[in-house]
């Protein structure tokens, strides 16, 4: 069965990686939720997508030079106007306890494939043990010298390669590094790649479908996600 995992959230009409835009992901019987992390200055895993706070929220500035503190004050559904109302961004380990109590799966992408966030695996992995969400989470980056720190430091959590173009043999690649599944760019991924991948035990997740055609072609596939 095709699963669908909501990215960001509901972000077409919620603020995207925000609490709010979760809850409405889960109310729109989504099977799981797709989000991103970076660090802050003092060392907290937060919930963005951006390595900068300037085109989510009424702030300006990098991720990593906020105290979460500061990072709190800013508007994270300001472009929504007086439709939502105030939103922060998030805690990672807000949205896990908030997972803990439903059925979702969690895809955490770590973003760390611009900037090297010193310690970022090990304090995702912490957290994800800390709620026992290990049987629900999947780790995702574009850097996968960092999948397979995770994969070495907790092989019991899925990994899974993140890839905007072409990848040869995506399924030997996953395997090599450890991973349990491969997310490309659905521009880049041909039909038969597709196939084989699954065939050889590796899941396919591409991102971000959002058009109905699209969709029901992946449905009739039988796409992992």
């Amino acid at each position: 069965m095709t699963l669908i995992f909501a990215h960001r959230g509901a972000a077409g009409t919620y603020p995207e990686n925000t609490m709010i835009s979760f809850e409405a992901a889960e109310s729109f019987r989504a099977d799981g939720i797709e989000l991103d992390v970076q660090l802050t200055k003092d060392g907290k895993v937060v919930v963005i997508h951006d390595e900068t706070v300037d085109r989510t929220t009424n702030g300006k500035g990098a991720v990593r030079n906020y105290l979460y503190e500061d990072l709190c004050k800013l508007d994270a559904s300001y472009k929504f106007g007086d439709k939502v109302g105030f939103c922060k961004i998030p805690l990672l380990e807000e949205v896990l306890e908030w997972i803990e109590k439903t059925e979702l799966l969690l895809n955490i992408e770590l973003k760390n494939n611009k900037i090297p966030y010193r310690g970022l695996e090990e304090e995702v992995i912490t957290l994800v043990r800390k709620c026992n969400l290990e049987d629900r989470v999947i780790f995702s980056s574009f850097n996968h010298y960092s999948m397979k720190r995770c994969h070495m430091m907790a092989p019991d959590i899925q990994t899974a390669i993140l890839y905007r173009e072409g990848l040869h043999s995506p399924w030997a690649y996953a395997k090599k590094m450890g991973a349990t599944a491969v997310h490309p760019n659905y521009r880049y991924l041909q039909d038969a790649v597709a196939e084989l991948t699954m065939e050889s035990g590796v899941e396919v997740r591409p991102y971000t479908i959002n058009e109905e055609t699209l969709m029901r072609k992946y449905f009739d596939m039988n796409i992992s996600a």
